[in-house]
């Protein structure tokens, strides 16, 4: 399973990274989350300088893709030459966005008549866009899901490692990544965000 964690100049960390890490807790299943952006480094809205490891066009080739947000992310959704680079296909890959990540989304036609989820700070400008924005942390139908709040990227990495890999696995990952102490609590919170999106490929288990 090859991921692209699309991020774009003046990114959140939190996104990029948190949803990176715990999909990178599969890597002895094969899989690899990997910072994929469209120059050969990218500065995050904190100034912390990233290089990128694939290049934008690997989107296209990835099985899964995280879109996360940024302070830019506007300018990226109004750059009609930067957005024809992304290639995305829901029909064969698993899609997420987070926040602001979700613009984009409606701007590449992916979340026509659906539900989405987004931060705050963009909810305006997610519904300008034409997208019913909803009062919840995570929603996700078929292969694309979207998520709103920083902290939402275990989510989104629980969704694709529960969509391709199983309940056990999403379990583990969450497990692994929550606070001591708080772990069961955690894993029966986040699974409880998402198992409900997942009812068909559980039910295969």
């Amino acid at each position: 399973m090859q991921i692209a964690v699309l991020t774009f100049d003046g990114f959140n960390e939190l996104d990029s990274f948190i949803a990176a890490a715990i999909l990178n807790r599969m890597k002895p299943h094969g899989w690899k989350a990997h910072i994929t952006a469209p120059t050969d480094e990218v500065t995050s809205m904190n100034g912390v300088v990233v290089r990128r490891q694939k290049p934008l066009a690997f989107a296209a080739e990835a099985d899964a893709v995280i879109i996360g947000s940024g302070v830019k992310t506007r300018e990226v959704a109004a750059d009609a030459g930067l957005l024809s680079q992304i290639g995305l296909d829901p029909a064969r890959q698993l899609i997420a966005a987070q926040c602001s990540g979700t613009l984009l989304l409606a701007r590449l036609g992916l979340i026509d008549g659906v539900p989405a989820c987004t931060d705050l700070t963009s909810k305006p400008w997610v519904v300008e866009a034409g997208v019913d924005v909803i009062d919840a942390p995570f929603f996700a139908r078929g292969n694309v899901a979207t998520a709103g709040g920083c902290l939402a990227s275990q989510y989104l990495a629980a969704w694709m490692i529960l969509r391709a890999a199983g309940r056990a696995a999403a379990r583990d990952a969450i497990h692994y990544v929550a606070p001591v102490g708080e772990k069961d609590a955690w894993v029966e919170r986040t699974m409880g965000v998402v198992q409900p999106f997942v009812v068909d490929e559980l039910a295969a288990e």
